[in-house]
């Protein structure tokens, strides 16, 4: 401003020079330059007019970019949300799983065992006046199978599975029959036979109630055989409890 106010006086002096003062080639000059202080006077709004625009495109830019950052200080902050409530499910289904096992681990309690009629040496067991068969080598017992008597005893109702083999010589019965409370469910048998030996197996799956006693017996007049290599085995274990 303060050049333009410079200029601007200049070619007011300009102006009023009275006709005749000084010399022609000094006249020329005046001319010139007033001739040149106008053009500039007439190009300053002009320019001035461009700074304008180039401050109004700036100031544009920068109130996009303020857009943009709003923009996308939002979009954090949604994501930001939507991660806490991410998390906040997961925690939730977390915390369902562990009372779930928690909940299967009351309701199925561990009930198995499995055993073989040897426990040393070689056994040959019957014919005999006392059937039932009384595996004494325990590979697994979660306490209700009972190893002196050979009876398992069911502490929950539920449904069980038990499967048993046994193992003989052709000079007897061969077989076992599995007993719910004194009544047969499944059994092995084979006859006498010119073979020399003979085995087999039996599974079934039973429902019990608490208190329910399982055994093996032998065959009237029946004989089973077995050692350290486990041919005549009984085992057990609960499915779930109902």
């Amino acid at each position: 401003m303060e050049v333009g106010a410079v200029l601007l006086l200049t070619l007011l002096g300009l102006l009023f020079v009275e006709p005749g003062f000084g010399q022609r080639g000094d006249m020329e000059s005046s001319e010139r330059l007033k001739v040149e202080l106008i053009k500039n006077l007439q190009d300053k709004p002009t320019y001035v007019e461009k700074q304008q625009r180039d401050v109004d495109a700036l100031e544009a830019r920068l109130n996009a970019t303020v857009d943009e950052l709003t923009r996308q200080r939002a979009e954090v902050d949604r994501l930001n949300e939507e991660n806490e409530g991410l998390q906040k499910r997961l925690n939730a289904t977390e915390e369902e799983i562990k009372k779930l096992k928690q909940s299967s681990a009351k309701a199925a309690p561990l009930i198995a065992f499995s055993a073989s009629l040897a426990n040393s040496g070689e056994t040959y067991t019957g014919p005999c006046t006392e059937r039932t068969l009384v595996f004494k080598r325990v590979f697994s017992n979660t306490g209700s199978y009972d190893q002196d008597t050979g009876i398992f005893t069911a502490p929950v109702n539920g449904l069980y599975y038990f499967s048993f083999s046994t193992y003989g010589y052709n000079s007897h019965v061969t077989g076992a029959v599995l007993m719910k409370n004194g009544v047969r469910q499944i059994s092995t048998y084979e006859n006498p036979s010119a073979d020399g030996s003979d085995s087999s197996s039996n599974a079934v799956v039973l429902q019990l109630a608490a208190g329910d006693k399982v055994y093996m017996e032998l065959w009237d007049n029946g004989r089973v055989f077995d050692n350290l290599n486990g041919h005549t085995t009984f085992s057990g274990f609960l499915l779930f409890p109902v």
